[in-house]
């Protein structure tokens, strides 16, 4: 049958344990039994059938379990595969076997080189969670609290964590009762994810009438009355599973004569990859015909993943009641018995989404009060984070208000280094040399007498008499005098007068 173009991403995602995990094992038997012979129409001659070249196929690809290690577990099936003692202790081995644990034990009689490998595989995906953890630390914002990655592997049951580094009968015991009771409870969750899906859509269409005045809120009202009665006129919808239903079927996608329907003829029809039975995806393939009746994605009153809740609704129905043995496949004996019950010829009628409460009152309740709560903590997160906002911005200011002040400090210490005076040379005069004092000096000496003055309350340039030019320059000097230099400008011989009077003598 075609693939159903609509169907979203989250389908895909439905993987049948059959597909990773059940018909890898439990019917390898079957699939080595048929490699060699091919299945021969029912309308040909089995005698003018001539026998195909043999040619090499390539396994099907495995279908993504939505686990979060489904990786992890395809690696170790895949493996486990290519040891042939394993391969035939499965073939003496049933499912419930494997779930107590008893083909686990046989791990120890496999191949060394398949024990490396699953060694490997098992420390990969240890390396994997650790990540995991740390970044889910990270991200919480525990950069400085030490991880106890030991008590945090707790978590993750599908293998011994305790054991790190090799692959050990616990671990496959524990992967495959894992992976069971996840397959198990896959279907319930998103049940549960579809419900609350259907809550918030109702919580989102109450709040946005609140936003509307008396008149808009009426008319609002009745545009969507108006949708669920045009969603719910849609043609007849026959139960999954039953004679009428797969008759439909047979006419309109296999392009038959119903008066010809044929169950075995059928089966063998619609199991698309020839294993002898019919897997999930096979199964929900059945009820295309019936969701299209209706779910149509170009009306708005129509919701496709409300038709894909529609779907599963339908092979857990058909499984429910089919699936004898519960190992999530239907074989085409299961499939030949269930056509002869009363349900299969004489079916209950069957309801709908629309026809169905998704949630109870008290539910709706419960899931506000939750939104409500996930508000509030937003809105707290989103203060908190607004202080640490506003406290970054001021050390932001701090830091530039310290950058300007160091760069200001640097540009003054350029310009004192620019402006420092270089000595003059010395002044050589006929007879004897006479050195002379910085000018930077002189000024220094005239500031600090300057200063000294205003501590004292004297105008800046007043002179006291004991200080005046005359009298300064009236005192000898006896240590001139010891050495017999002028102690005077009056003493100097003559043409030295014009030397500059800012100059000081110096012994």
């Amino acid at each position: 049958m075609p693939e159903d173009g609509r169907a979203n991403k989250e389908r895909i995602r439905k993987m049948c344990w059959s597909r990773v995990f059940l018909s890898s094992w439990l019917l390898l038997l079957l699939l080595l039994q048929l490699q060699c012979s091919e299945a021969v129409p029912i309308s040909m001659d089995k005698t003018k059938v001539k026998e195909p070249e043999q040619q090499f196929k390539e396994p099907p690809a495995s279908v993504d379990t939505g686990l979060h290690y489904d990786r992890y577990l395809r690696e170790v099936i895949d493996f486990l595969e290519k040891d042939q003692h394993f391969r035939e202790k499965l073939h003496n081995t049933d499912m419930e076997d494997i779930k107590q644990g008893k083909l686990a034990k046989e791990l120890d009689f496999v191949s060394h080189h398949v024990r490396t490998k699953l060694d490997e595989l098992k420390r990969q995906e240890v390396n994997r969670l650790r990540t995991l953890i740390k970044a889910k630390q990270d991200v919480e914002g525990g950069n400085d609290i030490a991880v106890d990655h030991q008590a945090l592997l707790k978590q993750f049951e599908y293998l011994n964590h305790m054991n790190p580094h090799t692959f050990e009968v616990d671990d496959l015991d524990l992967l495959i009762k894992s992976a069971t009771n996840d397959l198990e409870n896959f279907d319930k969750e998103r049940h549960e994810e579809f419900k609350r899906y259907e809550m918030m859509k109702e919580h989102d269409r109450q709040e946005h009438l609140k936003s509307l005045d008396e008149e808009e809120r009426r008319k609002e009202e009745e545009h969507y009355e108006e949708m669920r009665k045009k969603h719910a006129d849609h043609p007849k919808i026959n139960h999954p599973g039953s004679q009428n239903q797969l008759k439909e079927v047979w006419e309109d996608a296999d392009g038959l004569d119903p008066e010809d329907f044929d169950p075995k003829t059928f089966f063998k029809l619609h199991d698309s990859n020839g294993d002898g039975f019919f897997d999930e995806q096979e199964l929900e393939a059945l009820f295309t015909k019936e969701l299209e009746k209706i779910y149509d994605p170009t009306n708005e009153e129509d919701d496709m993943v409300e038709m894909e809740e529609e779907r599963l609704r339908m092979r857990e129905h058909v499984m429910n009641e089919v699936d004898s043995n519960k190992d999530r496949l239907v074989s085409m004996d299961e499939f030949l018995v269930a056509t002869k019950k009363k349900e299969f010829l004489e079916p209950d009628s069957w309801e709908t989404l629309e026809q169905n409460q998704m949630y109870t009152d008290e539910e709706m309740r419960e899931f506000e009060e939750h939104l409500a709560q996930q508000e509030q903590d937003l809105q707290l997160k989103a203060v908190d984070l607004q202080k640490q906002r506003e406290e970054l911005e001021k050390q932001q200011e701090q830091l530039n208000s310290q950058k300007i002040e160091l760069q200001q400090a640097v540009e003054h210490m350029e310009r004192l280094k620019s402006q420092k005076v270089e000595p003059p040379p010395e002044d050589h005069v006929e007879g004897n040399a006479i050195p002379e004092m910085h000018q930077v000096d002189d000024q220094l000496h005239f500031e600090h007498e300057a200063q000294q003055q205003q501590q004292h309350g004297l105008h800046p340039g007043y002179l006291a008499p004991e200080d005046t030019p005359q009298e300064h320059h009236g005192q000898q000097n006896p240590d001139l005098a010891q050495h017999g230099l002028p102690q005077t400008h009056q003493d100097l011989p003559p043409g030295h007068h014009q030397v500059s009077q800012d100059q000081h003598n110096v012994p």
